[in-house]
């Protein structure tokens, strides 16, 4: 039989496997789930031993598989053998008993960590005599069959007799085993070794996307009425006035290029671009630094927003006043019908064109209420992804975008977690 005399040793899931295949009497065995290796060991055991033999538990549950404790085949191949296995919601800890030898030992979730390999850390301890028979008998009817088949004296049979069943199990019918079956295959469970590089990232990394919008008045443009379009014009204003307005000259200390700049280099030093295909990162060791920085700004987007409520609804006004002070001749020359017709005599009078174009220019003018309600700065974070690592120039592009991190230990850890499953997460 493979097993130790040592209190503390490790169960890999080759050595758990020969551990079963070594029983000569009974093999217990309950936890979160069990992988097609184990399975298979237990299979042939039962084949030598009937399968009367072997009890299993586990806590059979589509999230539990998700989470990468065990394999719906490996279940199934129990099943089908005709080996008996209970549901025990909530296993985390696993037990094994081998004969008279057992052993509690901590299961591996693959979605966090790949398998234990030989001389890995201890992640079992070694039961004794009266231990294995206390946990045989809490753990299932079944067992306790098992442990009194196995009591030595009179006195210990009559001991675990006594003792009652802790653990809540049942059956797993058919329609469970269906019901676990079709979740999985609606929603697959990850790839683990995928899921331990992401992992291997986020603690150092996390994309960032910042965007000033609404502050660039000096760009806004508004569309000139195609009545007054078709009114003609001039030269003049050549530079502001086409089919669209520019509603604030440039050079204006409206401006937003001061606040552009000024966020442009908040990017430049925090989130340093991993090319056009991936986007900018911030090292999340400095994010708290990139976070003070963008208070500060901020602070001085309210500012900036204070200073233009001041004077934008004057600037607006004054740039209505020239459109309308630049069209006025050619509405009273060209006499449009809106305006005739709500002339008495069928002329065009001064005012009248003002207020024709006054209240064609109301319908797209914005007030400069509304234009500073737009001006936000929106910063939106986002993890590593699958996706991302997949990308071959990722990890050439980070190196580049932080060279004075050193890597090494990522790397080397991302490329161990990278080991990939014997098979998928549902065993297919």
């Amino acid at each position: 039989m493979t097993t130790t005399d040592a209190l503390f040793c490790s169960l890999t899931p080759s050595r758990l496997a020969d551990l079963v295949r070594s029983a000569q009497q009974a093999v217990c065995y309950a936890g979160p789930g069990l992988q097609l290796d184990l399975a298979q060991a237990m299979v042939e055991v039962a084949g030598r031993l009937t399968k009367e033999m072997l009890t299993v538990s586990l806590d059979f549950d589509d999230r539990v598989m998700r989470m990468g404790y065990g394999n719906v085949e490996a279940v199934k191949l129990l099943l089908d053998a005709g080996i008996a296995v209970q549901s025990s919601p909530g296993l985390r800890t696993a037990l094994v008993v081998v004969d008279d030898a057992g052993y509690i030992f901590t299961p591996t979730a693959l979605y966090l960590e790949a398998e234990p390999t030989d001389g890995a850390a201890s992640n079992a301890v070694r039961m004794s005599g009266e231990q294995v028979a206390q946990a045989l008998a809490r753990l299932s009817p079944a067992a306790k069959t098992i442990a009194i088949a196995q009591a030595k004296t009179p006195e210990a049979k009559q001991h675990i007799e006594a003792l009652t069943v802790d653990v809540v199990s049942a059956p797993i019918t058919p329609e469970k085993l269906a019901e676990v079956t079709s979740s999985l295959e609606t929603a697959p469970p990850v790839r683990f070794d995928l899921a331990r590089q992401v992992r291997v990232f986020e603690p150092y990394l996390q994309y960032v996307e910042l965007s000033l919008t609404g502050a660039a008045i000096q760009r806004h443009r508004m569309a000139i009425p195609e009545k007054i379009q078709n009114l003609g014009g001039s030269e003049e204003l050549e530079n502001r006035l086409r089919t669209t307005f520019e509603l604030i000259e440039k050079g204006s200390k409206l401006s937003s290029k001061p606040l552009e700049d000024a966020l442009n280099e908040i990017r430049k030093n925090f989130t340093p671009s991993l090319g056009k295909d991936h986007g900018r990162v911030v090292l999340k060791a400095a994010k708290p630094h990139l976070v003070t920085r963008l208070k500060e700004f901020r602070i001085k987007l309210e500012a900036h927003q204070k200073s233009v409520a001041e004077d934008l609804q004057k600037h607006l006004d004054t740039s209505r006043e020239q459109i309308v002070a630049y069209y006025l001749q050619r509405v009273i020359e060209a006499k449009p019908d809106a305006v005739r017709g709500q002339s008495l005599n069928g002329e065009v009078s001064e005012m009248a064109a003002k207020r024709w174009l006054t209240g064609q220019l109301d319908r797209v003018f914005p007030s400069a209420e509304s234009l500073i309600q737009e001006m936000k700065l929106e910063e939106r974070y986002k993890d590593v992804t699958f996706e991302t690592l997949n990308r071959e120039d990722f990890l050439d592009s980070v190196k580049a975008a932080f060279p004075d991190v050193d890597w090494q230990k990522a790397y080397s850890e991302f490329k161990a977690a990278g080991q990939s499953e014997a098979k998928d997460p549902i065993g297919k």
